[in-house]
């Protein structure tokens, strides 16, 4: 028997996919530089990004060893780390809040891992979630105007 959403938690959907569709979007932006950072370094080009004096692109190990530059592939890698698991929050609250089954909550998971997945599964969610909020709304105006 597939669980439903409880009453209390209803007013809580648009906040919990608005914060999901947030960290979607952002982890998704942040895996796509990940993506093209990994390329550029471990291909025959060997490149990493940096911001500050000197080109944006320098010889692999180099990057941020320069006074007054970043190491902005090194940046890349830890705020998509740390992106991921505020992402793994927001979809833990709204799969708890939606009382999904378990397999959706990994089906989230991977579109943090996965390039471009993220945007996909965010659109399918958020559709899916809104939904179910916009017939339980419906159906508390027919409980009250039936109890009038």
């Amino acid at each position: 028997m597939a669980l439903t959403v409880r009453t209390r938690d209803v007013p809580k959907i648009p906040g919990a996919v608005k914060w999901y569709r947030v960290s979607a979007y952002i982890t998704g932006v942040l895996l796509l530089a990940l993506v093209i950072e990994v390329v550029i370094k471990y291909t025959p080009l060997q490149l990493e990004m940096q911001l500050g004096k000197g080109p944006f692109f320098v010889p692999n190990g180099t990057a941020g060893e320069a006074p007054g530059t970043f190491n902005l592939s090194i940046a890349i890698l830890i705020a998509h780390g740390w992106l991921y698991v505020l992402y793994l929050f927001t979809d833990f609250r709204l799969w708890s809040i939606m009382r999904w089954r378990p397999s959706r909550f990994l089906l989230i998971a991977l579109g943090g891992i996965i390039p471009f997945m993220s945007f996909v599964v965010e659109h399918r969610m958020q559709q899916k979630a809104m939904d179910t909020y916009h017939d339980l709304i419906a159906a508390q105006q027919r409980e009250k105007e039936a109890a009038r």
